[in-house]
C-alpha cells in the first residue's frame, strides 16, 4: 500500500482579506499546526505572523510557531522565504535566507523553500484596466545561495514547481550543489494563470518530465488558488504525495485547514494509499 505524505499549508501571504479563515496570530498557527498534524498531516508549512498585521521573517517568530507546535506533535515544520517587499525591492540572497540560516542552525528545520524559478501571478480572471501582477523573483544567484545553506545544514529543498520548466533547472542546480534530495511540489491552479488547471494531462506532463529529470525524488501535488481533489486518485496511483491547508485553497475559502487535512486523508484512503506516518516520511528521505 502507497504511503501518501499529507502536508498542510496553514495561512500563506494572503492576509485575511484574501482568506478569511488563516491563523495570523502565533497562537492560531500553533494550535491549527498541532491540529492538523494529529489529524494526519505528516508535515508543515506556514508563514508567520506575529498578530494579525503583515507576515513576519524574524526567525525568532518562527522559531516560537516551530517549538510550539513540535512541543506537542514531533512532525517536521518549515517556513516559507520572502518575495517582494512593497515598493517591489528583493533583498539579497543572504538577507532573503538569513532566518532559514538562524532556524536550521538550532536544529529546527528538515525543509527548506528554495523555488528554482521566477513566475507572474496573472489571475486568470484578468482584465485590461487590471493592476499588473506581481513577481515571485527567484534569481539564479538567490536559488543557488539557498541550495548552499540545505547543503550546509542538511536539509531538504522544497521546489515550488510554477512552471514544468522549474523542474529542469531545480534538477540541475540540485545535482550541482550536492544537497540532499528535493522535493518537488507541483504548482497547479484555477485563480492564477501559472502552469496547469489540476487536470490528469497536467499531472501526467509533470510527473513524466521529473522522472526524466529527477528519477526517485518525492513529489506532491498542490497549488495555490486550486482545489486539487480531482487529482488524489491519480495521485495516489501514480505514487505522489498530496498538500492541502488554506495557503493552496480557492481564495475565499469557507474551509478549515482541519477539515481540509481530515477530508485528504479519507480521499487518500478511498483511493487505495494509507497517510504516511511522520517516521515514514523521515525514513523514506532517508532512504532517497
Amino acid at each position: 500500500m502507497h504511503k501518501v505524505w499529507i502536508e498542510a499549508a496553514l495561512n500563506g501571504p494572503w492576509s485575511r482579506a484574501l482568506q478569511p479563515g488563516i491563523p495570523d496570530t502565533i497562537e492560531t498557527i500553533i494550535a491549527e499546526g498541532i491540529a492538523c498534524a494529529k489529524a494526519g498531516a505528516a508535515i508543515i508549512h506556514t508563514h508567520a505572523y506575529d498578530g494579525s498585521g503583515p507576515q513576519s521573517f524574524d526567525w525568532q517568530v518562527y522559531a516560537r510557531i516551530i517549538e510550539g507546535i513540535r512541543a506537542r506533535v514531533d512532525v517536521p515544520v518549515y517556513p516559507s522565504i520572502p518575495g517582494l517587499d512593497a515598493r517591489g525591492n528583493i533583498a539579497d540572497p543572504k538577507t532573503r535566507f538569513v532566518h532559514i540560516e538562524a532556524l536550521a542552525e538550532r536544529g529546527l528545520l528538515e525543509f527548506a523553500v528554495i523555488d528554482p524559478g521566477s513566475v507572474n501571478f496573472t489571475l486568470t480572471a484578468t482584465t485590461a484596466e487590471a493592476k499588473p501582477a506581481e513577481t515571485y523573483l527567484n534569481p539564479e544567484t538567490h536559488i543557488r545561495h539557498g541550495l548552499g545553506v540545505a547543503k550546509r545544514h542538511g536539509i531538504h529543498p522544497a521546489f515550488a514547481i510554477y512552471e514544468p520548466g522549474f523542474i529542469r533547472a531545480g534538477a540541475a542546480l540540485a545535482r550541482a550543489s550536492g544537497v540532499k534530495t528535493p522535493i518537488y511540489r507541483f504548482m497547479f491552479s484555477q485563480q492564477f494563470a501559472f502552469c496547469f488547471p489540476p487536470k490528469p494531462y497536467g499531472l501526467a506532463a509533470l510527473v513524466t518530465l521529473a522522472q526524466e529529470e529527477a528519477a526517485g525524488a518525492p513529489w506532491m501535488v498542490s497549488g495555490l488558488g486550486v482545489d486539487i481533489t480531482p487529482l488524489v486518485g491519480e495521485t495516489v496511483a501514480r505514487g505522489g504525495h498530496i498538500r492541502v491547508g488554506l495557503e493552496d485553497a480557492l481564495l475565499g475559502s469557507t474551509a478549515t485547514n482541519l477539515r481540509l487535512v481530515e477530508d485528504a486523508v479519507k480521499m487518500v484512503r478511498a483511493h487505495g494509499g494509507e497517510p504516511a506516518t511522520v517516521a515514514e516520511v523521515r525514513q523514506a528521505l532517508a532512504n532517497g
